[in-house]
């Protein structure tokens, strides 16, 4: 096998992509453990070093039956802090009446980051919420 193919596959497990089927891993996969996802990017930055970089995803040989699934595009702001001026606009809304699915829409953010903002502000409690929230032992049915 050689490097760039190598760099390839790493990077796409480092991304939590199955590089012969483009399936996302499950959270519970070893694969998605912060210390494996560390380690498989410091072996592409090692390889990169050297010169070698990963190729785009779809150049990588796929077994025939196996088809890409498909993600809807994220919302603009996930994953990014919530600053003073997101959490006063979320509690407008909230308390205006509107949906925390317009509001989500409204500030770039995901139902279930919504969800999760307005538990923290004691606002909906985990058994209000119908996202799951994935950081507790007990997740909330959705």
């Amino acid at each position: 096998m050689d490097e760039q193919k190598a760099c390839t596959l790493i990077s796409a497990l480092a991304n939590g992509v199955n590089p012969f089927t483009g399936e996302v891993f499950p959270p519970e996969s070893p694969y998605q453990h912060p210390e494996m996802v560390r380690a498989l990017y410091a072996a592409v930055r090692a390889l990169e070093y050297n010169g070698v970089a990963p190729q785009p995803i779809a150049t990588v040989e796929r077994t025939p039956a196996a088809k890409p699934r498909s993600r809807a595009p994220s919302p603009g702001n996930v994953g990014k802090p919530w600053t003073s001026a997101d959490d006063q606009q979320l509690l407008a809304a909230f308390e205006q009446g509107r949906p925390a699915a317009e509001i989500a829409q409204m500030l770039g953010r995901t139902l279930a980051g919504i969800e999760a903002r307005l538990e923290k502000h004691g606002r909906l409690s985990g058994e209000q919420r119908r996202t799951t929230n994935r950081y507790t032992s007990n997740p909330v049915a959705v």
